[in-house]
């Protein structure tokens, strides 16, 4: 696929429809209040006859968080043959297809997948891939790290609009690609990593840069999808960091204006650009978020 030199390929669109409702209330001094918030609604994932789980979401690219889901969690292999994705907006359910049953079908029941920040489904799954995990050798310019925290940072979003929310950015170079928004941060990556599914995008040289903390969980999606580095504006967990090390990712965090923190594959860093340089963030480029 032809990935493009400037836009996004997807970006947020806070304006969308049922993303957001309307919500009357009071302020700390009484004085009325209508806040926009984030819808929250619930997407059953089918692999085929066998329901998988029930995912709390927003609601945009659902057929990408199905993919990117079953992906992430190792129930659709690189060489499988997908036949098909079919949403049902009114019953909000996702079928994804193959060609063969899965050998998942039979050994799943149904799960249920909060919004809750640090829930993990079919966790032991993920594991039992990640000893497989070969990450390319790649380098990562400071230069790059500045120009799309910047970047990432002042694009128009539902966590500006209305907080609450999570991104997830892919990142070529110093190009932001695609950026996804949901409840979770989990859901967020897996929306990456469907939409990476179904165009052939592969991560050897790309990089994921996220709202939310780098946990186990976030560094071992990243690391299935064959991306080398991860990036965050919050902390880490210290078995994220372990696994980091473990599969030769590069982890960094609480980057925030020209500070950052590299935890992990310090190898890949390529100092380019004075932090002094750098102008401090605009304390209103990204408010705080309401957890």
């Amino acid at each position: 696929m032809q990935l493009p030199k400037n836009d996004y390929l997807i970006a947020p669109d806070p304006s969308a429809a049922r993303l957001t409702r309307a919500v009357s209330g009071t302020d700390h001094t009484g004085a009325p209040v209508d806040v926009s918030v984030v819808e929250e609604r619930p997407l059953t994932i089918y692999l085929n006859r066998q329901e998988i789980v029930t995912a709390m979401t927003i609601g945009d690219y659902p057929e990408y968080l199905a993919l990117g889901f079953l992906r992430n969690q190792g129930m659709l292999g690189d060489s499988e043959d997908i036949t098909g994705v079919d949403y049902d907006e009114e019953l909000e359910v996702v079928v994804v297809r193959t060609a063969s049953e899965t050998t998942y079908e039979e050994k799943l029941q149904k799960k249920t997948r909060t919004s809750g920040c640090a829930v993990g489904t079919v966790f032991g799954d993920m594991m039992e891939g990640l000893d497989q995990v070969e990450l390319p050798a790649s380098e990562l310019r400071t230069s790059w790290l500045y120009a799309l925290a910047q970047r990432i940072n002042t694009t128009p979003s539902l966590y500006l609009e209305a907080g609450a929310i999570h991104g997830t950015v892919l990142c070529q170079g110093d190009r932001p690609l695609v950026y996804m928004e949901d409840v979770g941060r989990h859901n967020a990556v897996d929306k990456i990593a469907g939409w990476m599914l179904s165009e052939g995008v592969l991560g050897g040289d790309k990089m994921l840069y996220t709202t939310g903390r780098l946990t186990s969980e976030m560094v071992i999606k990243a690391a299935l999808m064959g991306i080398p580095v991860l990036a965050s504006r919050s902390g880490f967990t210290a078995w994220g960091v372990e696994i980091a090390r473990q599969v030769g990712m590069t982890c960094i965090g609480r980057m925030r204006g020209k500070r950052f923190v590299c935890l992990s594959g310090e190898e890949r860093l390529v100092r380019d650009i004075d932090p002094d340089s750098v102008p401090e963030e605009a304390k209103k480029s990204r408010r705080k978020a309401s957890e």
